[in-house]
């Protein structure tokens, strides 16, 4: 396989995780009388332009179907991180009803919801009709296609070229990342501004993340190797900051090329430095995550096995595409997790992809009082935690296993 950016041959691995299948194809009912479909899930690393890229299987339509099943608006932490993003980005920008904001992976108008209420034109892309009819009933405009040059070419013909252009969490989840790319600097005014949020590579690797690895996720992405993407593509990285969503991302500011007049700021050479230091081009820094993965494999089997044995009841909250990594990398199924609650009703009443674990309400933890609530999606750990406060009144007690397994007064490593 070639590198997806530079065309480079990649000869390096990351991490092997086996196989397993798409995160986000939960099953029915019917489901389970059939097969699924597993693929190799293996990251490769670019040794050129440090691209980090799993290895291609699946083309994007059959990741990204209409009854797509991730819901933005389910997390009242992601509700609050994208309003505080708006209000800030609206004061620093001088947007007013005389601009136009364009958001790419628009999902179910989570974000441009506080964009059409402080008055600013807006135009969500998303091409999964599951979560795009969700944010047509906010009343957002949405473009249900797949974003790339052809689509920006048509859009800025069209007069709707954008002040500002979001692009949360969706950098990642495309195939050809310069064509994505380049979309952006022909759909941005002269002197527009687009942000980028994605999941940093150096936390990734550093703190052992590799469930956030999937097939949907097409590239990992560093500072360094996302600067070299943009100057290909006409984009201008001018700031950078990091930001603690998703175990920790990065928020990049980008413009056209030759006609942007942002200055550029100092923290883009402190966050390059950071990594350089770090050894983000270097092999050796890739090497270590396929043993700290294993190692976390180990540790939660050991737990569930023993669990099931003294007769305690373990089971998941969050049924989350990196829990599904987890789930299945480690080979857990019913008999040690026999079932994971959700609060998205798309979920409810389907099943994990590969582990075929049930998916509840939370009505099921009330019902039931168990013994160990496994967290999922460690990164919303706070907000969980919010949630089900009400577990300690029978000493339920939380757990995550990633980066190690953590029982909040006890940590295996």
């Amino acid at each position: 396989m070639n590198c997806r950016h530079c065309g480079h041959l990649l000869t390096h691995t990351l991490i092997d995780l086996g196989t397993a299948p798409p995160s986000n194809a939960y099953l029915t009912a019917a489901d389970l009388r059939g097969p699924e479909r597993w693929y190799p899930l293996r990251v490769l690393v670019c040794d050129q332009c440090w691209l980090v890229q799993t290895e291609d299987f699946l083309e994007r339509e059959h990741l990204f179907t209409n009854n797509y099943a991730y819901f933005s608006s389910i997390s009242s932490t992601w509700l609050a991180h994208a309003e505080a993003y708006v209000a800030k980005v609206i004061g620093c920008l001088g947007l007013s009803a005389r601009s136009l904001v364009v958001e790419v992976a628009a999902n179910d108008g989570y974000l441009l919801q506080y964009v059409q209420k402080a008055g600013i034109p807006c135009l969500g892309i998303e091409p999964t009709a599951s979560t795009a009819a969700a944010a047509r009933a906010k009343g957002i405009p949405i473009i249900e296609r797949f974003f790339g040059k052809a689509l920006a070419e048509e859009l800025a013909q069209a007069g709707k070229a954008a002040d500002l252009m979001v692009a949360n969490n969706v950098l990642a989840h495309v195939p050809d990342i310069n064509d994505f790319v380049s979309g952006f600097a022909l759909l941005l005014k002269p002197q527009g501004v687009a942000t980028f949020e994605f999941p940093h590579l150096l936390r990734l690797v550093q703190e052992h993340q590799f469930d956030t690895i999937y097939h949907e996720h097409y590239s990992y992405l560093s500072l360094t190797t996302l600067q070299g993407i943009f100057a290909k593509n006409g984009l201008v990285v001018f700031d950078a900051e990091t930001i603690p969503t998703h175990g920790g991302s990065l928020r990049v500011y980008a413009q056209r090329m030759g006609t942007g007049t942002q200055p550029i700021s100092p923290r883009v050479a402190e966050l390059l430095a950071q990594e350089e230091a770090a050894g983000v081009t270097k092999l050796s820094f890739y090497e270590e995550l396929q043993t700290a993965a294993e190692r976390i494999k180990d540790n939660l089997l050991l737990f569930l096995l023993e669990a099931k044995r003294q007769g305690r009841k373990v089971v998941g909250y969050g049924a989350a595409a990196k829990g599904n990594t987890l789930l299945n990398f480690a080979g857990i199924r019913a008999d040690l997790l026999p079932y994971v609650v959700d609060k998205n009703p798309a979920k409810q009443g389907k099943f994990l992809p590969g582990s075929r674990i049930p998916i509840v309400s939370e009505a099921k933890i009330q019902q039931e009082r168990p013994d160990n609530i496994l967290i999922l999606p460690w990164n919303l750990r706070e907000e969980v935690l919010a949630q089900l406060n009400y577990v300690q009144e029978w000493g339920g007690q939380f757990m995550t296993a990633v980066p190690e397994l953590h029982l909040w007064d006890t940590i295996v490593r």
